[in-house]
Parts: C-alpha cells; structure tokens; sequence
C-alpha cells in the first residue's frame, strides 16, 4: 500500500484546537487522524481510519483464535426485546430512543444482549451447538449528558462486543477465562500498559466482572491497587472492611448545644473547646456525616434517601451510583421544603427516610452526629442501639493509605485508568429473560448461562495516543500504526523521484508507506508533520541524496543515520 500525501485528505495543525481537552484529543485532531462532526462524534479522516482497521483487525483475529464467530446486528432495533430485559428503563437518559413514521418505538443500540440471546435461542436446539461464541464489531450509541475528551466519552463509539453461551457454569468460567486471555493478548499487540481490575457490573448485570485500565492521568476511571498483594478494583467495586468492635457499654446518648457548626470541621474544634464527652481529642472521623440525595428510579418516581459515613470522608456519588444501579442519584438541597431535614444537623435516629450506612459504621459504633434540631449534635449515638440502618452502601471516597480489603496488610494505592475492555459472566439473566432452552445430552432441557465481553475499539485509538506521544506529536506502536514507514522527500533537485522508486520498491516487499511528495511544502513543515502523524520509521531523502545517502530516523527513540541509498530497502525490511 502507498499512501501519497499530495493527494491524501489531510490537514494538519499547528495551533492547539480550542475544543481539545486531552491530549489524546489535540493530537489526533492536530495530526488529521479525526475531525469533529457533532457533540460527541468524530469523522475517521483516511489516516484515522487507516489506525482504526488496524485495531479491529487485532481484536478480530484474537476473538477468532479462541473459535469466536463474527455476526453483525442492525444498531437500529425495535423496543420490545428491550422491554423483555428491562433496559429500555434501566438505561434511563443514556438511550437513545426514536419512532418510525408508524409509531413504532425503536432504539439505537448501547449493546446487544437481547438480541444475541434471541439468535441463539432461534438458531440452536441441542446440546451438540454448544459451547458456543459470537461476536460483531458494531457503532454503539450512548446519549452522554456531558460528551468530552474526544475519542474517551463520545455519544457514538465503535465496539467489538461478544458473548459466549454454555450449558454449565464451569463452561462459563472456562469461556470466561479465554476472553480474559484473549485481551490480554490484544492489549499486549496494541502496546497498552493496562491493569485488570474487579469492576461493577450495572446495567450489564450478572456476577464476576472485570475491567481492563489502560494507565493514564486523563483516564475517568479512579481504581486502587494495593502495595503488598495483586488486589486491584475500581473504586465503585471497593468493598471496605467492617472493623472489628470491641463490646462495651457505652453512655447514654447526650444532646449538646453546639451552635454555627454545621460543618465537619467546625464541630470537631467546638466538641474539643467544650470537652464534650469529656475529651478533647475529637476528629473528624469520630463524627457521623449524614448526607441527604434524591435517587432517581428509571421509570418510577423519584425517592429521598440518606447516606452516612464517617465525617473525615466524602460521599462519592460514582460509587453510589453504581451501588444503586440502574438507579442515580443527585444531592438534595430542597431543604426548605423539608423542615424535618435539618441541614447541618441531621443524625440518623428517628429518621423516617430510608438510611443507608457506610460498613464502618458497625453495630456498636458510637458517634458525634446531628440531633435532628438547629444548632444541636448528639455524642455516643450508637449503632444498633440508638439507629439501626436500612442497610449497608459502599459510598464513601476511597482514600490511598486504605487497609486492602483482600490482604489486610498492605496499603491502597489510588490510580487513573481508561477503560478499553470489560468482561462479564451474566449468567443466565438474558436467556432466562427469553427462555433460550435447548436438549440436553439427557433428553431434558438446558438453559445456556452467558458471558459478555467488550472492547472500546475506537476508545482503544485514543487510549493509544494517551500513552505513546511526546510533546512533538504522536508515537504509534508498530502494529497499529497507519504506515510501516514514512518516507519524507525533502526537496527536490531528485529527491523526489528517488523517494518515489524507494516507496515503491518498500510497497512490493509488503510494507505500508506513507509518501511525504508534497512539492509545495518545505523540508521543515515536513519533517514536523512527520513527527506529529507519528510513524516510528522515517526515511528522509534529502540534502546528502548527491552523496548517494538517505538518513533514516527513528521517531520513538530520536536515533538518526544516514546509509547508502541503495540499503534502505534491505535496513527497513530486516
């Protein structure tokens, strides 16, 4: 493949693009890899695309060297199987959904459990089709409230989702563990340092679930990893030790004036002026903070409910999120119209809203909190005794210096990471949903149990460049780069002609390249754009082609030599 510039649709930059927010997002803009088309949508310029099939082309032959079978489903899809899963409501705001010229109410698909298990379940009738595993690289369509980052949050995304379907759990969990290889793999070609993590499930369902992170500050996604054992999790699915308490009796729970605090800190520096209890050593986390949010059911009617945590942590709405999945949740600030919610002094006794705590706010815990009254807090209001709460939630900030929740003696360390893959053992959630049953070996029926595993393909582009680019453009990984070499005529006086045969004789050794044959262009506009497209093999013919030399550069390492003209094919094909 030759690829002329002189005749490619391409632009490159030299500003900073006023709307790029990462740099994944500059660079690939400034490089003429994408070209924003809408909010959240982007047009794969012919260099873009060029990198786009070529991490389709990796994900496709890892899913098929695990016996993955490649099908395509409309992204257009009616509504009714949806409504037999329930996520048409379940995916709230986030789905898109329209209606034809007949009324008929349709939507534009986020993933397609319903519609593999439908296929399965009208294609297969024994025992002797399975184990079985479908996939399709397919456009997603997400309405994102609040689309950014470029290629990182977008409403319209290419993903490669595929399901596997056994008639036992143990062949779930080997189908389970193939796909996690298989991305493994997939990530290794691609040149991403990625972590695993246990991660939520939410709208997915199911049970064991992972994410892979691809290592960056820019990522959305805050996960832990301790420092002693190879626990890592994404914060939402960090699951805190309950403390061990020591049984004793505690005072009688005691309200105190403690005027203008309502604030964490401003009570613990009044509970110690005025000794309260009789110490004087208080601290934030000896206090109870109690925070009032408004969950919002997909499909029924808003409800209040109230959170507490320790006072030396915040609530952190992503992880409450994703404890109540499909529900969200926002804070409540309509106090006025909530004279019993005292704000600044609210404490979970005598509450009539539902109460949800954090696990350190174990049975026998005492705590300074609020006594439901203006300008009042309460001291050794005890858990179990003066409150019981409606349950346990994993809501509070995760913190670095955390105890890990798997080995007990090492510490959390807090990471950022993108998601480029996520896998799932649903279960038997969908096809229990649509009744997918076949013969089993025995004559009797089996209901097939799945497994859903996805990867962000053009999310993977953007992961790409987060880690491979310096300050003067980007840096592609061989395998997925749009060209195997660029090759740069400098001037003219012959270059041209000679970079041309070059080209040529590189093309019909099977190698990709990128021809700079731009006439009206400058050596150095050249040399930078060659920089900012990124492709690691550069030959440059140029000011020493009368010598009968070209110099070949290596844009990752900065190396540069010059050899023999008559060389740069056998040095580039080695």
């Amino acid at each position: 493949m030759l690829l002329r510039m002189s005749t490619m649709l391409l632009r490159t930059l030299r500003e900073e693009p006023a709307e790029a927010e990462v740099p994944s997002h500059r660079l690939l803009l400034r490089a003429g890899y994408i070209r924003r088309a809408a909010p959240g949508g982007y047009t794969w310029l012919p260099l873009g695309k060029l990198v786009l099939d070529r991490i389709t082309a990796i994900v496709r032959a890892e899913m098929t060297a695990i016996g993955g079978q490649e099908v395509s489903f409309p992204a257009l899809l009616p509504r009714e199987p949806y409504d037999v899963s329930g996520r048409w409501t379940d995916y709230g705001d986030d789905l898109f959904t329209l209606k034809d010229r007949r009324g008929a109410e349709l939507l534009l698909a986020p993933t397609h459990e319903e519609m593999f298990a439908l296929l399965v379940r009208d294609m297969t009738s024994s025992y002797r089709d399975f184990p079985l595993i479908l996939f399709q690289v397919q456009t997603k369509f997400r309405d994102e409230a609040r689309p950014r980052a470029g290629l990182l949050r977008g409403r319209e995304f290419l993903m490669k989702d595929a399901y596997s379907f056994d008639l036992s759990d143990a062949g779930l969990a080997d189908s389970y563990a193939r796909h996690r290889e298989a991305y493994q793999r997939i990530f290794a070609r691609l040149g991403l340092s990625h972590t695993i993590v246990a991660a939520m499930s939410g709208a997915m369902g199911g049970s064991a679930s992972e994410e892979f992170l691809a290592l960056a500050d820019v990522g959305e996604d805050t996960f832990v990893a301790c420092t002693t054992c190879d626990y890592a999790a994404n914060t939402e699915a960090v699951v805190t030790p309950v403390p061990a308490v020591a049984q004793r009796e505690h005072p009688p729970l005691t309200v105190h004036d403690t005027p203008a605090t309502p604030t964490i800190t401003a009570l613990v520096e009044l509970a110690n002026e005025q000794a309260l209890d009789g110490r004087t050593d208080w601290s934030a986390a000896d206090t109870l903070k109690n925070v009032v949010v408004t969950v919002h059911h997909p499909g029924r009617e808003d409800s209040l409910l109230v959170v507490g945590v320790p006072g030396d942590r915040e609530v952190d709405l992503k992880r409450l999120d994703a404890a109540l999945s499909p529900a969200t949740v926002t804070l409540f600030d309509d106090f006025a119209a909530r004279p019993d919610l005292v704000r600044g002094y609210l404490g979970p006794q005598g509450l009539a809203l539902r109460y949800l705590a954090d696990p350190r706010v174990a049975p026998g815990t005492a705590w300074l909190t609020g006594a439901n009254q203006p300008g009042k807090h309460a001291t050794s209001v005890v858990a179990g005794r003066d409150f019981t709460p409606d349950g346990t939630v994993e809501a509070a900030e995760v913190r670095a210096g955390d105890p890990c929740p798997a080995c007990g003696s090492g510490e959390l360390a807090v990471r950022r990471g993108i998601e480029i893959g996520h896998i799932f053992q649903l279960g038997r959630r969908y096809t229990e949903a649509f009744a997918v049953d076949v013969l089993g070996a025995d004559g009797k029926p089996v209901r097939p149990t799945m497994g859903s595993y996805g990867v962000g393909v053009s999310r993977a582009v953007a992961a790409v460049a987060e880690q491979h680019h310096d300050e003067r453009g980007l840096l592609w990984p061989d395998e997925v780069a749009p060209a195997d070499v660029h090759v740069v005529a400098a001037g003219k006086d012959g270059q041209l002609g000679t970079a041309e045969a070059l080209s040529a004789e590189l093309v019909s050794r099977g190698l990709r390249v990128l021809l700079d044959d731009r006439q009206q262009l400058s050596a150095g506009v050249k040399f930078t754009d060659a920089e900012l497209i990124g492709v690691r093999r550069i030959v440059v013919v140029g000011r020493r082609l009368a010598e009968g030399y070209a110099e070949i550069r290596d844009r990752r390492t900065g190396e540069r030599h010059d050899v023999p003209v008559t060389d740069v094919v056998r040095v580039m094909t080695e």
